[in-house]
């Protein structure tokens, strides 16, 4: 299962192009096409060669499993088998991590997340993919495909793993009436002081924004990664505000486990996977994703542009997302599948019914994570908005 997903660091985006952002997406919550820059020049392979017999990963905890952690839980051995491919795997712990490792050009893929993945293209580390050497591709959900964070301008820069929610999780004992709103973290935080708990992250503030977008429209916030000054002024003034109403801080999900279990933390933000073992440690939890919508996440397997294995790493990319391991993946880390087949070969057979794997309308009320940078991402040129470097200061000013 996840492990933790902090992000302590970043980089801004700077010296990049302005272009014309694209229209809405069919499914998903963010926008498509142009992100408001121009990455290098490389061209995505036309055909594939002879495997070359490895391939360096950089992934996420649980994503590409051998056997070591858990012996019934190997989908990486399967592979090596089958395409003579030796998988090495760096876990990394933070986006920021992964950022700098792909600098040192010693890895061939990424499962990046979408405040990385825009990085990794303007800085010319990630490399076009050619999704029809990818044959598991055509399986995947619409609403994954070429969206903000994982193309540019109709280019897709990867293939996607994976999606999930950050949720409303609150103590069915301790908060009531059920809470529908982000105005139970936000407004109604003093309710609950000491006992308020929320991502530790500089994308959370993404989340006040959210709730601002839809609570002040008078503020024109369109996207909520694409903030000019007084917006993001706004969303970090009112995390300042509930600051004072917040016990704990989380990016271990088994800490907000326990302290849910324990009633330290009796409302915030969560993810279907800790609401569901919350559940089944017997802890009195529900969850809900507000009436505002909610941020989300969408990860993407990426190819490095210096790969030494690259038609290895397509043939993990291929692997990662055919409908059996990407059905065993989903459910041990706690995510929906990118593949609409993986609903038929999970163990649980009820598993995409509770991860919403595919429901539409649920999805489009999801803003996936994506890299603020100067040139608005919501199409707007007549400002600048605040790029993610600014995000990083700004949350250690709101911990205090």
């Amino acid at each position: 299962m996840r492990a933790t997903r902090t992000f302590m660091a970043a980089t801004a985006l700077g010296g990049l192009l302005l272009a014309t952002a694209c229209g809405g997406d069919s499914d998903g919550g963010s926008k498509s096409g142009g992100q408001g820059f121009t990455p290098p020049k490389m061209s995505a392979p036309k055909s594939l060669g002879r495997t070359e017999g490895k391939v360096d990963l950089i992934a996420w905890a649980g994503y590409a499993e051998d056997g070591s952690n858990d012996p019934k839980v190997d989908w990486v051995t399967p592979f090596e088998k089958q395409t003579g491919c030796q998988v090495s795997t760096k876990v990394a712990g933070t986006s920021d991590e992964m950022v700098s490792l792909m600098k040192t050009g010693q890895y061939d893929a990424v499962s990046a997340s979408g405040d990385a993945s825009l990085r990794l293209i303007a800085a010319g580390d990630a490399a076009p993919v050619n999704t029809d050497l990818v044959p598991n591709y055509r399986d995947i959900f619409a609403g994954l495909k070429m969206q903000a964070w994982n193309s540019v301008d109709k280019v897709a820069y990867g293939i996607p793993h994976g999606r999930g929610a950050n949720l409303l999780m609150y103590r069915t004992d301790k908060v009531s009436p059920a809470p529908d709103s982000w105005k139970t973290v936000f407004e109604d935080a003093g309710r609950y002081k000491g006992h308020v708990t929320a991502y530790d992250s500089p994308i959370y503030i993404a989340d006040a924004a959210l709730y601002l977008m839809k609570t002040e429209p008078d503020l024109g916030i369109k996207d909520p990664y694409a903030l000019d000054q007084k917006q993001f002024d706004a969303a970090v003034n009112l995390l300042k505000k509930q600051n004072g109403a917040i016990g704990e801080y989380w990016s271990d999900y088994l800490k907000e486990i326990s302290a849910f279990k324990s009633g330290d933390s009796v409302v915030g933000t969560s993810w279907q996977v800790i609401v569901n073992t919350a559940q089944g440690e017997k802890a009195p939890v529900k969850a809900v994703l507000p009436k505002e919508g909610a941020t989300g996440w969408s990860d993407t397997w990426m190819v490095a542009a210096k790969a030494k294995h690259p038609n290895c790493a397509y043939k993990w990319l291929d692997w990662i997302v055919s409908p059996t391991v990407n059905a065993q993946v989903a459910e041990y880390f706690g995510e929906a599948p990118s593949n609409a087949k993986a609903c038929d070969e999970t163990s649980d057979k009820n598993f995409c019914a509770t991860y919403h794997a595919d429901d539409t309308a649920y999805w489009k009320q999801v803003h996936y994570w994506n890299t603020p940078i100067p040139q608005c991402l919501d199409g707007r040129t007549d400002v600048t908005c605040v790029p993610y470097a600014r995000w990083v200061q700004a949350w250690t000013e709101i911990k205090g």
